[in-house]
């Protein structure tokens, strides 16, 4: 039967998004959204950035948004009763510490609508041989500030070792310990979650890559064969987190929700072909809702 009555808003749930934005290639917002959107998630898209590319293909152009220029967006949808209806937070790569407290804003705003929402930060700082990559500042915000306020945070082993003090991290059990001190920093500890990508400790087999999952109660580790791609594509950390986050919001339980991201982010860079920048993510988008090959999240 057709709808009678009044013009009702989309039903499906919305979640902000604030992250860069790049006319070619997968990366933040573009890496983003195709994911949420598979998954029945409308993302309200806000931009930090627009370049023409992003930084693996080299030189690129373009313009890094001002927090002004964030914030106003954001009054934009404040005005059109879009925040008050957002059930989720996405964030990742930081332009600088400024954007940072926009959408620390736009968290507190969203939860005064919806007080049990999501917000998955992912803190984008660096890697394995490259270092360091984001403007100085950008830590201690992450470390300061925005913890505080995540309920989910999917930081890469790099990361989670800069989070947490810099220790190096030399087991599982050592990570699981470290990721629990750093639960009770986090927006409603006792169901907040930290997912620590590309774990590789000297307790896991070194032909494949770990993904770790922990709460207060519970720790799940899901293990894919390493494929050794050179370069990595760009992206992968936006699409696994927006893949994460969008199962949570469809009220998968933990495991499940990591188990798919894990799955689907394996599934899209088995299928990458040598030399290429980006994920195939419009080629193989049907492996967002089905990836061909699951991994389980083994309890630890």
């Amino acid at each position: 039967m057709a709808p009678t009555g009044h013009v009702h808003h989309d039903p499906r749930p919305l979640v902000l998004t604030i992250q860069s934005h790049v006319a070619y290639g997968h990366v933040g917002n573009d890496a983003a959204m195709l994911p949420l959107q598979m998954l029945g998630i409308q993302p309200v898209a806000v931009h930090t950035v627009q370049f023409s590319n992003h930084t693996g293909y080299g030189e690129f152009k373009g313009q890094v948004f001002t927090p002004a220029h964030i914030s106003d967006v954001l009054d934009g949808l404040r005005a059109r009763d879009v925040l008050s209806r957002c059930e989720a937070v996405l964030s990742g790569y930081l332009g600088d510490a400024g954007v940072g407290e926009a959408i620390l804003t736009a968290v507190q705003e969203v939860r005064a609508s919806h007080p049990k929402a999501h917000y998955l930060c992912d803190p984008v700082m660096g890697d394995v041989g490259r270092g360091i990559f984001v403007r100085p500042g950008i830590p201690e915000f992450l470390r300061k500030r925005a913890l505080s306020l995540a309920s989910v945070i999917t930081p890469n082993h790099y990361e989670f070792e800069l989070l947490s003090g810099g220790e190096p991290l030399t087991t599982v059990e050592a990570a699981i310990k470290a990721a629990r001190a750093m639960l009770l920093q986090m927006h409603e500890s006792k169901s907040a979650l930290i997912v620590i990508t590309s774990l590789r400790t000297d307790d896991l087999p070194t032909d494949s890559l770990a993904t770790l999952a922990v709460t207060a109660s519970n720790a799940w580790l899901v293990q894919t064969p390493f494929v050794d791609l050179q370069p990595l594509p760009n992206g992968m950390g936006d699409v696994f987190s927006a893949v994460l986050l969008g199962h949570l919001m469809q009220g998968d339980p933990v495991p499940t929700a990591v188990s798919s991201a894990v799955s689907t982010l394996y599934a899209l860079v088995l299928r990458t072909r040598e030399g290429e920048r980006d994920l195939p993510l419009i080629a193989y988008r049907d492996q967002i809702i089905n990836p061909g090959e699951r991994f389980s999240a083994e309890p630890v």
